[in-house]
């Protein structure tokens, strides 16, 4: 049988990040838009959770490929690159947390390619990771004016754990931006 595929949903693979990874960060935009902070609420769906709206504005989290590169092809850790059509457009640096669990350090989509399931397709290999290691979940952290992740975590079956008003207060001690910690639990390590 031979798929058909839509131009507009081009094809996404994932792989091992190889030497390209310094060069691909450097030439890309990962920022996204703030329209709103969330009021987070871990008994609440992200689509319930009230906002409260601000002045659209473009954040950019100033990523630094040298940071991870002790975690490429460590025992411990690794870096995935996703590609569309054979253009590399995000990643994924995943590393064993302390408590066992797998820690995504970072997970970013260049913005042009995002809504084709790249960072989805980043949190599958992240769970692939994280079974054949045996390990008990995934964990990571975002924020409350990042509410796309937020939406796509919860949608990936992540629940939230825990809400850190205070995190980001030794940058800014006026913001309004709160750290948002999402889990993934797997029900049986083997599965």
């Amino acid at each position: 049988m031979h798929l058909v595929r839509n131009p507009k949903d081009p094809e996404v693979s994932v792989r091992v990040a190889d030497e390209g990874f310094a060069p691909y960060v450097w030439c890309n935009d990962f920022s996204f838009e703030v329209r709103a902070y969330a009021r987070a609420d871990r008994h609440k769906k992200v689509e319930h959770w009230p906002l409260d709206l601000i002045t659209p504005y473009r954040k950019c989290y100033g990523i630094d490929p040298d940071e991870f590169a002790s975690y490429r092809g460590g025992k411990d850790s690794d870096i995935f690159m996703a590609y569309l059509d054979n253009q590399p457009v995000g990643h994924v640096v995943v590393s064993t947390n302390w408590n066992g669990y797998a820690h995504v350090d970072e997970l970013a989509v260049v913005v042009s390619a995002r809504r084709h399931g790249v960072a989805k397709s980043l949190l599958d290999v992240v769970r692939f990771w994280s079974h054949k290691k045996n390990l008990p979940g995934i964990m990571l952290e975002t924020q409350n004016n990042n509410l796309g992740a937020c939406r796509l975590y919860e949608r990936c079956g992540y629940q939230v754990g825990g809400i850190d008003h205070l995190r980001y207060r030794g940058i800014d001690p006026q913001t309004s931006e709160v750290a948002i910690f999402w889990y993934l639990i797997f029900e049986n390590t083997n599965s």
